[in-house]
């Protein structure tokens, strides 16, 4: 990043040693760097069609941000020692006993191979380190994320990097079909993979539907034939899983009917557990990744270290999974007097769903609380991008999600949104792009701006 690239801003770029380097640039940046003319192209199939931009305009127009976000490479570099810190512990038979014990029979079946695509971990920066919030074994958005990568124009980075950076929209893509083919690999099928089903309940209502066309047209590009279905659409018969009279090789599955429980998955569930179909994720994935009862095993010094896990990675994962109980009969009264500082979540939910910010929480909401399956989280605060103009500021909160298969990083995005959870309904808000920098060369630009005076703009090239 050069310095010509940035000017002060002297009324919201007061250098502050305190804080992270990339914290305050996010603080100190307004400008606006979405190119919504290179978001059509990246959205359409075809020239001059605009049918899925249009769609995302209507249904959804909060789905991207116009502002990047800012983390340092020690950040960035941390989510990958996080990460690869976690996934050893969850392969360890000891975890995988303990976690399996009181799980569903269908998470106890072996997977036939199958890995699980996009699981996502959800952190929020916490200075140096990271507060790992949850994992996600369908998480939404990475079509998506692909698709803005390549309509960024920043104007905190130079050239080449810009240049790398749109270019790592149609790498990460590539990335995902060899996922997909590894996935079917994995499962040692004879044939190739030339079939298949993206799986959600009414799948044309779901918030992220314009993400399944994304996908379907990636798959086409490459000689795979993908349908966009309701599991109730699915047959089970002849030993295959069939859409109408095509077979399907593997379902892409994005429900959250995470153990195949209700009737209309039925025939999903069948052709699963005779595995006479390849399902990415899977039951035992979720119940070993995403089961929000597991961060109290993976937050726990005592616990990891009584499961055979290094001392050296104990130290990674308790510095960076707040630390999370159940919440009983027997803590109640010590969670309610700690409740300004926790954050309570059901074992089962998703997407924010009956989440609660512990100094939120009523006595009428406590006692649902105590009544169901939940777990109580040290809170670490979301991060905070600058949104409104260097006139009227106005701050929003993001976290970041990392993509993330065969426990390597795949990408990591931003989700920016203001209120209790991520929502996708925040004017200004939405998935953003994650440009790591390095702590020196942002720290001496941020010092450039507070000392230079007189613009009314964050960057030279007045990006608006």
């Amino acid at each position: 990043m050069r310095n010509s690239d940035i000017v002060a801003d002297n009324q919201t770029s007061e250098y502050d040693s305190t804080r992270l380097p990339a914290e305050q640039l996010n603080s100190s940046c307004f400008c606006s760097s979405l190119d919504k003319s290179a978001l059509k192209s990246a959205l359409s199939c075809e020239l001059h069609d605009n049918m899925l931009f249009e769609l995302i305009e209507e249904r959804c127009p909060y789905l991207f941000s116009a502002r990047p976000v800012f983390i340092s490479r020690t950040q960035a570099d941390r989510i990958e020692e996080v990460v690869r810190a976690l996934e050893s512990v969850i392969e360890l038979p000891a975890y995988q006993e303990l976690v399996l014990a009181d799980a569903p029979d269908i998470a106890k079946r072996g997977a036939n191979g199958a890995r699980g695509v996009f699981f996502g971990y959800d952190f929020h920066p916490d200075g140096a380190n990271l507060g790992l919030i949850e994992i996600n074994t369908n998480a939404g958005g990475a079509m998506l994320n692909a698709a803005m990568a390549k309509a960024h124009r920043t104007c905190c980075l130079d050239d080449t990097q810009l240049a790398q950076a749109v270019l790592s929209g149609a790498m990460f893509e590539d990335e995902i079909v060899q996922m997909f083919q590894a996935e079917w690999a994995c499962a040692k099928r004879a044939s190739p993979l030339r079939t298949i089903a993206i799986v959600d309940t009414q799948p044309q209502q779901q918030y992220l539907y314009p993400e399944f066309i994304l996908f379907q047209r990636l798959f086409a590009k490459n000689d795979i034939n993908a349908v966009i279905t309701d599991p109730s659409e699915l047959v089970f018969r002849d030993g295959a899983l069939w859409f109408g009279e095509l077979m399907i090789d593997l379902v892409y599955n994005r429900l959250t009917d995470f153990m195949l429980e209700a009737p209309e998955s039925r025939a999903l569930h069948d052709a699963y557990c005779d595995d006479a179909v390849v399902l990415t994720p899977h039951p035992q994935a979720h119940a070993l990744y995403a089961n929000k009862r597991n961060l109290t095993i993976l937050s726990d010094a005592t616990t990891l270290e009584g499961l055979g896990v290094p001392q050296d990675t104990i130290d990674i994962l308790v510095a960076n999974v707040p630390f999370t109980e159940s919440v009983t009969t027997n803590n109640a009264e010590r969670l309610w007097n700690e409740r300004r500082n926790l954050f309570f979540k059901p074992v089962a939910g998703y997407g924010g769903r009956a989440a609660y910010r512990g100094d939120k929480v009523t006595k009428r909401v406590w006692q649902e609380i105590l009544s169901g399956e939940y777990i109580a989280q040290r809170v670490v605060a979301p991060g905070v991008r600058a949104a409104g103009t260097a006139d009227s500021p106005e701050t929003l909160k993001f976290d970041l999600r990392s993509y993330v298969y065969n426990s390597r990083v795949q990408w990591t995005a931003a989700r920016v949104y203001q209120g209790q959870t991520t929502n996708f309904r925040t004017p200004g808000g939405g998935f953003a792009p994650v440009y790591s920098l390095g702590d020196e060369e942002v720290n001496a630009e941020l010092k450039a701006i507070s000392e230079a005076a007189g613009s009314r703009s964050c960057c030279a090239n007045d990006c608006k």
